[in-house]
């Protein structure tokens, strides 16, 4: 499988990060939270300014001392890169910083105890570099260094989440056929009994957004942006079809899109066997996901008619679970703040649940209680604060 770059849907599925972690999402940051550094806004004062040129790399650590600091990376060369503070003896990995311009310094937290440590230079269109092995002497423990994941430690999970998003399009090519029948029929109530189940199987299949290309806006697209809004020609799929079961449109109306949805269904699973995931999206989506529900789902965004966008919020949460097992065997040993990932995330699944009324409707974000509200507020905030260092430990990396 080919590493590429994440691809993000045109209407911005994954649209921005979370406010309340974004400084939390720099690679440095992420693994310092891993290794179970306190993470943003340490308040650590800044340390020695190392160097990186072309033909050296991480210079000028001067009597360098155990403990919670912040080292200055000072980029001297005339290319951008990556600069790793490892474990000289395994590649294990302390801090990160990414994408560091030339001529420009960037913070790399670290918690370093007794032991011996190194800079490895990763700059664009150069072979990496390890410089020189600095010595920390006394007994200080201090944060593990983080065994670092390649494209072959991927393959396999990407494998097996593949294997899972193809058993999910049967299931789903099924779920729209029977929703269009029922709509063609001049069933609606059947064909909204039939709408959500079928969307929440889409709504599980998160990682694959970005791998499902135009399919994912004609399958699960909104109308934010559409010159016409739901009226737009272009407004297809789910939303296009829950707008009209809600809002008195007739069968007549809605045949055609509903085929549709089912057409475009069958296109995607013929298409997706020869489809790629990317293996940097495999860690991404663990966050992406949940924050794609907090600002789409629980702010009532994609609410077109049916109040079921809390149901969404569990399916997504379902594919963040899904994700989080495949990437268990490189997690377990990596992310010693795993437990607390399930933890946050089956609290939010609890009170998600709890909106799930007997007669099998939801309540409507907008109805929720101010106290549901607080603690479904708060859960997702904590769940993507323990979810957010795990695309920094799972990227890609040369070793």
């Amino acid at each position: 499988m080919a590493l590429v770059k994440p691809f993000v849907p045109s209407r911005a599925r994954f649209a921005r990060p979370y406010p309340g972690i974004v400084a939390c999402l720099a690679a440095s940051a992420a693994l310092a939270l891993a290794a179970g550094l306190s993470g943003c806004g340490s308040g650590a004062a800044a340390g020695n300014v190392i160097t990186v040129t072309a033909g050296a790399c991480g210079t000028g650590w001067q009597d360098p001392k155990p403990g919670l600091q912040t080292l200055r990376i000072y980029n001297g060369s005339s290319v951008g890169g990556e600069v790793d503070l490892i474990d000289p003896a395994n590649g294990g990995i302390y801090g990160e910083v990414e994408s560091v311009g030339p001529g420009t310094t960037a913070a790399m937290p670290v918690n370093v105890g007794s032991g011996s440590y190194a800079f490895r230079c990763l700059l664009d269109d150069a072979d990496p570099m390890t410089g020189p092995v600095f010595k920390i002497g006394g007994h200080v423990r201090a944060a593990a260094a983080i065994a670092p994941v390649t494209d072959n430690d991927l393959i396999e999970p990407a494998k097996e989440y593949h294997a899972y998003v193809t058993a999910g399009l049967i299931v789903l090519a099924g779920q729209t056929r029977a929703l269009a029948a029922a709509v063609q029929a001049g069933n609606l109530a059947a064909a909204r009994a039939a709408w959500l189940p079928a969307h929440l199987t889409y709504e599980r299949l998160g990682a694959a957004y970005g791998t499902f290309g135009d399919f994912d806006d004609e399958i699960d697209g909104r109308a934010t942006g559409l010159p016409g809004g739901v009226g737009d020609p272009k407004f297809t799929g789910f939303y296009r079809l829950e707008y009209g079961l809600w809002h008195g449109q007739s069968a007549a109306e809605l045949t055609g899109p509903a085929e549709q949805l089912y057409r475009y269904v069958l296109g995607l699973q013929a298409a997706f066997p020869t489809m790629e995931l990317s293996l940097l999206d495999m860690g991404l989506r663990t966050h992406e996901i949940l924050e794609n529900a907090l600002e789409f789902q629980l702010t009532g965004t994609d609410d077109y008619g049916s109040g079921t966008t809390l149901a969404t919020t569990g399916a997504n949460i379902t594919g963040t679970l899904e994700l989080l097992q495949v990437l268990h065997p490189l997690l377990v040993s990596r992310y010693r703040a795993l437990p607390q990932v399930y933890v946050w995330l089956n609290r939010l699944q609890s009170l998600i649940s709890a909106q799930h009324q007997p007669n099998g409707s939801w309540t409507p974000v907008a109805a929720l209680a101010a106290r549901s509200r607080e603690q479904i507020d708060a859960a997702i905030g904590q769940a993507l604060q323990e979810l957010a260092p795990i695309a920094a430990i799972t990227e890609p990396r040369t070793t």
